[in-house]
């Protein structure tokens, strides 16, 4: 019995989408997605346990300075998906999915860390847990802190450190993990 022959076996399939689509799905992550998870879990978590400073269903002064870090996170998150969006342009007709990107930016929150999206994500935790009042959701600040710098930032800085070589490894030089002076 004659056995068939599969190209690529024990290769991982490369799936490629129109560039339209591409849009689509970033926009639904970027509109839908993000939002929810950023926003909509935290605010369930924080009605599991006390909110410290609420009185009468109501935030106190103190509890609405965590809208400054939600404020500013929301706006680099824009500000990221323009950048991203920005780069449309640039691809194909059709989009290959991958885990690592096939361009690098340096510009905009780029300068100031090389993760400004995980920060942005944690600077939302931090203010929902100083909104809500929320050790819950400070938890959940603290978890997700634990998973991007031990987890997904070293994996997602092997593979560009592959992809992009010497570019990334002056980039990664110059530039902060999270932020501060190098």
């Amino acid at each position: 019995m004659r056995t068939p022959n599969f190209p690529n076996r024990g290769q991982p399939q490369k799936v490629s989408i129109p560039r339209w689509m591409a849009v689509i799905i970033a926009l639904f992550f970027w509109i839908i997605l993000l939002p929810l998870v950023h926003g909509g879990i935290p605010w369930a978590i924080s009605l599991l346990a006390p909110r410290y400073g609420w009185r009468e269903g109501r935030p106190a002064n103190l509890n609405l300075l965590g809208l400054i870090p939600v404020a500013l996170a929301t706006a680099c998150l824009t500000w990221l998906m323009c950048l991203h969006l920005a780069r449309t342009s640039d691809l194909p007709d059709r989009v290959e999915l991958e885990r690592t990107p096939k361009y690098l930016l340096f510009g905009g929150p780029y300068a100031f860390t090389r993760h400004p999206m995980y920060l942005a994500e944690l600077a939302l935790w931090l203010g929902w847990s100083i909104l809500y009042g929320s050790i819950v959701v400070f938890i959940g600040f603290l978890v997700e802190w634990l998973i991007f710098n031990f987890v997904i930032v070293p994996r997602e800085e092997s593979a560009l450190e592959a992809r992009f070589g010497k570019t990334y490894l002056e980039y990664k030089n110059r530039v902060p993990r999270w932020f501060g002076k190098r």
